[in-house]
């Protein structure tokens, strides 16, 4: 019998609207949406349910927005008696797999990754900061375009998402910069992403330091089922290991694809995304097809999920 992991969206996949079907349907959703208001001081389903997308989109908002519909979409398949053998999630995801395992709290979560948003969003003027996603090159091609275009400022790469998707972040001038050298290369595309900041460069570094102070009152648990590390691609080895690396993954490189290669070396040959979009099970389609894939975003992806597993 294979392992089943639990996969987390991040930033990006957030819409308007989204969990309203799953919370008028279980009540052990929509009391997730109560708690993140009372959390958080302010009607969390207002925000999600009925503005707009550019007020979801404003990041001190999209981070809480995510991790409260994606932790009240978990709450569903753990009262059906789905179990995972492992977590993950994709940056912001990882507080929400952290939240699955037990070792995070969900209202001092959220509370928390409101404050990331907040970090993230004033550490680079908005205009400044760009990523960008280059696609179907190699990691070794895109690192040679950041080092070529590095004249034109600061350039990194963020996030290697799966073969042939990479994304880089830095300078404006200089992620543009480096999309001409990738285009070049033979990138088949190189898009700007429609993001307000540079995430996962060394950019972010006083981010993670206000997060740091942050993270000194909230308590880290016992992880009840192992967490994969964005920093490392590796299993979070202790408790005491969370915090600093919640502070490293701020300003380094998203290392998802090596996760799930870990996961697969592993066993895990059952992947469900829990929360908005499906952008994960897309890269889990170019890391391996022969798994079993699937997403949980609203009711009939829950059936699915249901039905594979007779709950």
């Amino acid at each position: 019998m294979g392992k089943t992991a639990f996969l987390f969206a991040g930033q990006g996949a957030q819409t308007v609207g989204m969990g309203k079907e799953l919370a008028e349907k279980f009540d052990v959703a929509d009391k997730v949406f109560d708690e993140a208001s009372d959390a958080l001081g302010f009607d969390v389903k207002k925000l999600i349910w009925e503005s707009d997308e550019q007020e979801l989109m404003i990041t001190e908002n999209t981070q809480p927005a995510i991790v409260t519909m994606s932790t009240a979409a978990l709450r569903i398949i753990e009262s059906k008696g789905i179990k995972a053998d492992v977590v993950a999630g994709l940056s912001l995801g990882e507080y929400t797999a952290h939240i699955a395992s037990g070792s995070l709290d969900f209202a001092a979560g959220v509370r928390l990754v409101k404050k990331r948003g907040k970090y993230m969003q004033e550490e680079v003027p908005v205009g400044k900061g760009a990523m960008a996603a280059i696609l179907n090159l190699s990691a070794e091609d895109v690192l040679a375009c950041c080092r070529a275009a590095s004249d034109a400022g600061i350039i990194e790469p963020a996030n290697f998402n799966c073969p042939g998707q990479i994304v880089v972040a830095g300078e404006v001038d200089a992620v543009n910069k480096c999309c001409e050298i990738a285009k070049e290369k033979g990138a088949k595309r190189a898009v700007m992403l429609p993001v307000s900041a540079p995430f996962h460069c060394s950019m972010m570094k006083g981010a993670g330091e206000k997060l740091a102070k942050e993270l000194e009152n909230v308590e880290i648990g016992t992880m009840n089922i192992p967490v994969i590390s964005n920093v490392t691609a590796d299993y979070i080895k202790s408790s005491d290991d969370v915090k600093p690396l919640f502070i490293r993954q701020v300003s380094s490189s998203v290392l998802w694809e090596k996760g799930i290669d870990r996961m697969l070396a592993d066993g895990v040959d059952t992947f469900i995304e829990i929360g908005p979009g499906k952008a994960l099970s897309g890269f889990m389609k170019k890391i391996n097809k022969d798994v079993n894939i699937f997403n949980v975003e609203n009711v009939a992806g829950l059936e699915t999920v249901l039905t594979h597993f007779g709950a």
